[in-house]
């Protein structure tokens, strides 16, 4: 009786599934493939990954072979960050120009891009407590609490918190980028009074509103998203747009939880490299909503 976990024997040529050439047979390149690149564009070269490839640089000596996973995690952070700012910004121009259609597929992108943030949480999260442990000591006071990158989107949609820019003072250029966003309407902002221009009774105090204040609560605004929802077919832009915003607000909770429980994972309640309490500190942020109406209308339905 042949044993069920042995790996059967590759098929002899002259059976049948053999293969006459045998297995180091390699398939030609076809004609029109480019093989001399001298001087010309590359895939390499498009995408600068002499760079991006160099800027690994750990600090632990002798290296320790966990903070590359560390380091790439959340570089590839920042680029997906990049492009969600990329992303809000083009759908606030939209919006501010009454076109709310192309924000649709930005916000549907926005809403992909996001699980791509949380989905490699579980990445980061086989980096055991010990192995951290290990190289932990040389970030300092580095933290992704310093994200200027995540600061903006927080910024751009609506979580406003002027306490926030003093981090970036040490950082001129980042410092003013933050402060432009800070002091500009947030995508919500854009969207309520496009709904204004629309006949809807968005109250005169949210459109006049300090808008380097966090958004709070409004009963008129719940009333007009409760007229919107009840007529969807009479108002599909703007109906459509508020379940975008629900969707990006809903993806951001679920970024927010997976962090707080990778951290916790890995360092339990010990204080966050940059200063914060940790995970006491992180979980104040996960129940934040940015865009509070689009929930509090359900309960009015």
């Amino acid at each position: 009786m042949s044993c069920p976990h042995k790996p059967t024997d590759p098929a002899r040529p002259d059976e049948p599934g053999g293969d006459p050439a045998g297995a180091s047979r390699t398939r030609p390149l076809e004609p029109g493939v480019h093989t001399d690149l001298a001087d010309r564009l590359t895939y390499t070269g498009y995408l600068h990954l002499e760079r991006l490839l160099s800027a690994q640089q750990p600090l632990s000596s002798p290296e320790h072979h966990d903070e590359l996973l560390f380091i790439i995690q959340h570089q590839t952070s920042e680029l997906w960050m990049k492009l969600i700012i990329h992303e809000l910004r083009a759908a606030m121009a939209f919006v501010a120009q009454d076109h709310l259609e192309p924000c649709f597929k930005i916000l549907a992108r926005v809403k992909h891009i996001q699980s791509q943030l949380y989905d490699q949480w579980s990445v980061l999260a086989t980096l055991t407590p010990s192995e951290y442990s290990e190289f932990r000591h040389v970030l300092g006071p580095a933290s992704g609490f310093q994200s200027v990158q995540y600061r903006m989107i927080e910024f751009l949609l609506g979580n406003k918190d002027g306490a926030m820019l003093a981090v970036h003072r040490h950082d001129a250029e980042a410092h003013a980028a933050l402060t432009q966003i800070f002091e500009a309407p947030s995508l919500y902002d854009e969207f309520l009074r496009f709904l204004a221009r629309r006949g809807h009774a968005i109250p005169r105090e949210v459109l006049d509103r300090d808008v380097t204040k966090p958004h709070e609560p409004n009963a008129g605004v719940i009333e007009a998203f409760k007229k919107i929802y009840v007529e969807p077919h009479a108002h599909w832009d703007a109906y459509e747009m508020a379940e975008k915003l629900v969707d990006v607000d809903e993806q951001f909770s679920i970024w927010r939880f997976r962090h707080l429980k990778t951290v916790q994972r890995i360092i339990g309640w010990k204080t966050g490299t940059g200063g914060s309490s940790g995970v006491p500190f992180l979980r104040q942020v996960v129940d934040h909503v940015f865009f509070p109406e689009l929930l509090q209308v359900r309960t009015e339905l």
